[in-house]
């Protein structure tokens, strides 16, 4: 099925999903700290809701996780703020023309860090395409082995995106980042919060400037395959209606 979008053809029978599942296994991301999903079916006496178990007529489960902690999830900037944001609220637009880029972070000190450098020159790479506006940017971090998909952040100092590259990204006006690491920021900042700030030019979190970017979303755990190619895509930015600052998504890439 073809479909044209911002004057860009694309199938809509080839989606390329860029998630990673949420699931009560082993196998599931974590990161912060925090113990895997939970996914059980509800227990009223003797009853239990799982047709398997042969007292239910339907499977009925309660599902505990942590959007943050457990798996591809987009936030906006009540991630960040006293003030309560929704990323439903903020979110009302689906589809945008992104750029995927692979970058492989520079030593800095103890650290693994993602340049300005680095992510200025991969977005200026010459294209055939002709764009008004880059309105979203994907990173992929090599090297990219597909244990990213199960993967146990915590306490492990992951490689991160550097403050003047996450204000370069703002510059460029792209409203949308997303990134196969747990977070923009080092896992140990001192609450510092430094590219999540840049990129949502938050300056004071208790009291939101006007000018801050009530409509950008960040990305994160997310996960491209090696067998995806760097360049122009339409993304399809999927989440759940939760009123809360960040909900679970499903990125979609369609070639152009």
């Amino acid at each position: 099925m073809l479909a044209k979008i911002n004057n860009f053809e694309i199938d809509l029978s080839k989606p390329i999903d860029i998630s990673i599942p949420l699931t009560n296994t082993d196998e599931n991301p974590i990161a912060w700290y925090i113990e895997k999903p939970t996914i059980e079916p509800v227990v009223f006496g003797d009853w239990i809701g799982k047709v398997s178990e042969g007292k239910s007529s339907t499977n009925f489960n309660n599902i505990f996780f942590n959007p943050h902690g457990h798996g591809t999830h987009t936030e906006c900037l009540g991630h960040i703020t006293n003030a309560f944001y929704s990323i439903n609220q903020s979110l009302k637009q689906f589809f945008f023309f992104a750029k995927l880029i692979t970058v492989e972070p520079e030593k800095v000190g103890d650290d693994w860090v993602i340049t300005k450098g680095q992510v200025e020159k991969a977005i200026s790479t010459s294209t055939s395409l002709s764009v008004t506006k880059l309105e979203a940017i994907i990173i992929r971090t090599i090297p990219n082995q597909k244990e990213k998909k199960s993967r146990k952040y915590s306490n492990t100092n992951p490689p991160y995106l550097s403050e003047e590259a996450a204000i370069f990204i703002r510059e460029s006006e792209v409203q949308h980042l997303l990134i196969d690491l747990p977070s923009v920021d080092k896992e140990h900042d001192e609450g510092k919060l430094l590219a999540h700030k840049a990129f949502w030019n938050v300056q004071n979190t208790l009291q939101l400037n006007p000018d801050a970017r009530l409509n950008a979303t960040i990305t994160e755990m997310i996960y491209v395959s090696n067998e995806i190619e760097d360049g122009n895509y339409i993304l399809n930015l999927q989440i759940a209606s939760f009123e809360n600052d960040a909900s679970p998504s499903k990125p979609i890439l369609y070639k152009i």
